[in-house]
């Protein structure tokens, strides 16, 4: 199987297996599909410890609005009711004003940590909510793939299929090729792919040396330029205090002149 590491500019996003006789076409979708289904649970991620601590989301029309401003407009969530959580509720007031308050965080821990092994995200929500989310909670809007990004930070980040191009070595992996029209066809390649929208040009090229190397390369660079640094400080003429340098010390043992010590008893 040919092994891909798919990447968006220079953050790793992950491997992925297939074969040199894919379609490009056919890879770009399963690769942009993955790609985005991860931001989909980055985000839902992001949002379960606000609704654990804050409950449900306000409808859109009392959001970021205070207590004073909604009983000025006698505004009404006719959600509140029947989407309490189970389990150990408390109030907590959302300082954001995007959520009702009406959180549950202990019970949500302990039902997160069943259904983590899992990876059941919306089985855990279910259980604290058993008669569901509000239909504008932004939770619920991912489970059924209703989510509204416009205008958004996280919009920027998703690659529609049909807009999502892969590149290989400064090379656009063109939808009408297949794999092996690139890599040929070794099935034991090792690939670094790129993802990004159309329209935004060649990505950055690899560097050569990767950044560990890179730091390897340095670090030894160092020891050496220490290793020369000592040669350098040492007294090159040092050998001529030695004995066996000393051109009369085989006559003065011959005449038995060695270890002569002068000076008074």
């Amino acid at each position: 199987m040919v092994q891909l590491h798919v990447k968006r500019g220079d953050e790793s996003q992950f491997l992925f297996s297939t074969t040199v006789d894919v379609s490009v076409e056919t890879l770009t979708q399963q690769v942009s599909a993955i790609y985005n289904g991860r931001l989909k649970v980055d985000r839902i991620c992001s949002e379960i410890p606000e609704l654990a601590d804050h409950g449900v989301s306000l409808p859109p029309n009392m959001q970021g609005l205070t207590d004073d401003q909604i009983m000025e407009l006698k505004l009404k969530d006719e959600w509140e009711d029947c989407c309490v959580p189970s389990g150990l509720a408390e109030f907590k007031k959302d300082e954001l004003g995007r959520r009702s308050g009406h959180g549950s965080p202990v019970t949500f821990k302990v039902y997160i940590r069943i259904y983590e092994a899992n990876s059941n995200i919306e089985g855990a929500v279910m259980i604290v909510y058993p008669m569901g989310l509000p239909p504008h909670d932004p939770i619920r809007m991912e489970f059924e793939n209703q989510e509204d990004l416009t205008g958004t930070q996280a919009s920027l980040l998703v690659i529609p299929e049909e807009e999502a191009q892969l590149w290989w070595a400064s090379k656009e992996l063109q939808r009408g090729k297949k794999l092996q029209n690139y890599v040929g066809k070794n099935e034991k390649t090792k690939i670094i792919v790129k993802i990004q929208r159309r329209g935004q040009g060649a990505p950055a090229r690899e560097p050569l040396v990767s950044e560990e190397e890179q730091k390897k390369m340095m670090l030894n660079y160092y020891k050496k330029q220490e290793e020369l640094k000592k040669l350098e400080e040492a007294d090159n003429d040092s050998y001529l205090q030695s004995d066996w340098s000393d051109r009369q010390a085989l006559k003065r043992q011959f005449q038995g002149l060695t270890n002569i010590k002068w000076g008074p008893r």
